[in-house]
């Protein structure tokens, strides 16, 4: 190899100069910012987290699979994690191989920041060598698979039922402006490299390329425009960066170590939850997954909308995307980033004003507290009914009479009356309020001496489980639990041949709480398990979460509908869940039976 330009430089190379120093230079101060925003103690973690070896692993292993592979995203749709990971892991081999060159062919050029990526304008091939052969021939692969990535990101924006999308983001100026220069680096980077490949060399593409374009422009190719081209390109792509969604290229690198070292929102608008806002793609892959996306109005409620309000601080429709949203989760559960759409909605109501101001420090429990205190002990099981549950006696009654039959001590923690778990407060931003019901709640629960709390409302359990702190109580899901009296032999379960049941995983229960395979073990003892056609992390919400401040019953009927065909669609006898309020909007819309776990295992018992 051999230098073509002793001094190294071209003007060429100034527009990609300029776009490097200002992405990097906005980087370092939106950093810097973000960090100086976090709360003292947030701050010392994420620091300390840093350097400590756990955690060094875990963030490389975590960067490389998010940001330049993005498994989540093949999972869920391998056309698309193909294209984002072609684009990305592609790129960022491209700028490693270019090092590699510099390093092994013209060393003391190692201090240019724009020489790796020039290399083949600057320098030229003398002889043929097994590094330089291997070299080239990896810059051009990796070059095609880029472009083919490309091509697919065209496909997608244009026809995206074509990839697997019923739907993606409108794009705002700048996003277009950053989209169309990313669309454009790579073919001309094609055309500037393959224009010179009878000088500096090349691969399997670019010296087919170069030897077409020159049996029609013939030898003196005046390759140098397509350079500055390519630079240019570079530069836009770079100085609009930071006002587009591709903001979340440099934002998700920060994201991932905050996260691992365990750092949450605190604030709406700073710190953490900013730079969750900044690291949304934009990709629209939560659109198809929202479930008030089934009505073509609510599209603009996706988590992607939320994130491009806050970013441009519209107040109205930051309000309205948050105040509409059911909390479901499914957002978060899609996303390829992980960025917390319900946390970031909670956030933003815990800053407005409603007309909703309860308070509870007040509130006398005594009598509560005395009848706890006189009926618990230690082995005993303290079950707390809740706000649904009361409203849906026959899943006390199923509940009970199993706790029975499996020969379980157990007392009503709420028999006639009883305080709320505070989740609907917390969903609608009120915590301090939240925060005053727990504190009697736990009174209650301390005084009863029992050692296993037990919830058949998944909305109590997440609460009881995450906010109350109630070390030396076990808290449990009636589904968990009968699923283990049912394997430790304590529950006898009859299993009726054909009677085909599928079970909704509720969204607090299943995303919320990880819990997917228990209750299927516990219906599989009564019958045929068959599963619905969105399940799991992915199952669908059944549209009646209290999460929503503001949609009304008819609005939710279409997303009712639309949880009830995909919950249908492996033809069951019976729709099975373990949440009272999936049950009750579940019954209304259902051609067939709706019950609660409880229900069907005590009917077999």
């Amino acid at each position: 190899m051999r230098e073509r330009f002793a001094s190294g430089f071209d003007p060429f190379v100034i527009p990609f100069l300029i776009g490097m120093f200002f992405v990097l230079g906005y980087c370092l101060v939106a950093m810097v910012r973000v960090i100086a925003q976090l709360p003292k103690d947030d701050r010392k973690r994420f620091l300390l987290s840093l350097i400590k070896p756990k955690y060094i692993w875990m963030n490389l292993r975590d960067i490389f699979l998010n940001c330049l592979i993005h498994v989540k995203l093949w999972q869920r749709n391998k056309v698309l994690g193909y294209m984002h990971s072609s684009i990305a892991f592609g790129w960022f081999m491209l700028i490693v191989l270019g090092h590699l060159e510099v390093m092994l062919f013209v060393p003391e050029r190692i201090h240019l920041f724009y020489y790796p990526i020039f290399f083949n304008y600057f320098v030229a091939e003398t002889e043929s060598t097994v590094q330089g052969s291997l070299l080239m021939f990896l810059m051009d692969f990796f070059l095609l698979m880029i472009l083919s990535g490309i091509v697919l990101a065209v496909i997608k924006r244009f026809a995206s039922r074509i990839v697997g999308m019923r739907r993606t983001t409108r794009l705002s100026l700048m996003d277009r402006v950053g989209l169309y220069s990313l669309w454009a680096i790579f073919p001309l980077r094609l055309l500037a490299e393959s224009f010179t490949a009878h000088i500096s060399g090349g691969s399997f593409l670019t010296i087919p390329a170069n030897w077409i374009f020159r049996q029609f422009l013939g030898n003196d190719l005046n390759a140098l425009p397509t350079w500055w081209a390519y630079s240019i390109a570079l530069m836009v792509f770079m100085c609009v960066l930071p006002f587009t969604r591709y903001m979340h290229i440099p934002a998700e690198m920060l994201l991932i170590p905050m996260r691992n070292a365990g750092i949450k929102i605190r604030h709406p608008r700073k710190g953490f939850a900013s730079l969750e806002v900044y690291s949304c793609p934009g990709c629209g892959v939560c659109i198809d997954a929202c479930p008030m996306s089934v009505q073509k109005v609510n599209c603009k409620d996706a988590t992607v909308y939320l994130n491009r309000q806050l970013r441009r601080g519209d107040e109205r429709r930051i309000a309205e995307i948050s105040d509409k949203c059911l909390l479901c989760g499914k957002c978060s559960a899609v996303c390829q980033v992980g960025v917390q759409g319900p946390e970031l909605r909670l956030a933003q109501r815990e800053r407005r004003k409603y007309a909703l101001s309860p308070a509870f420090a007040g509130l006398d429990t005594a009598a509560l507290v005395s009848a706890a205190a006189s009926g618990g002990g230690p082995g005993k099981v303290l079950y707390f009914q809740g706000c649904m549950t009361r409203l849906t006696p026959s899943i006390r009654r199923a509940t009970t009479s199993l706790l029975d039959k499996a020969d379980v001590r157990w007392q009503l923690m709420d028999p006639d009356e009883g305080l709320c778990c505070g989740r609907p407060l917390m969903m609608a931003g009120r915590t301090e309020q939240a925060r005053e019901l727990i504190a009697k709640n736990r009174e209650i629960i301390r005084a009863s001496g029992c050692d296993t709390l037990l919830l058949s409302c998944p909305i109590c359990y997440r609460v009881f489980r995450d906010e109350y702190a109630l070390e030396g109580v076990r808290v449990v899901h009636h589904s968990v639990f009968f699923q283990e009296l049912i394997a430790a032999g304590k529950l006898q379960v009859r299993h009726e041949e054909g009677l085909r049941l599928v079970w909704h995983d509720p969204c607090e229960l299943g995303r919320g709480c990880g819990i997917y395979e228990q209750p299927r073990q516990a219906l599989a003892a009564a019958g045929e398990l068959v599963e619905a056609d969105r399940h799991h992390a992915e199952s669908i919400c059944c549209g009646g979460s209290l999460g929503s401040l503001t949609l009304s019953f008819g609005q939710r009927v279409p997303m009712v509908r639309n949880a009830l065909d995909k919950l249908t669609a492996a033809a069951p006898d019976q729709i099975v869940t373990g949440c009272p309020l999936c049950l009750a909007t579940f019954v209304r819309e259902a051609d067939r039976p709706v019950r609660d776990i409880a229900e069907v295992l005590d009917e077999r018992s």
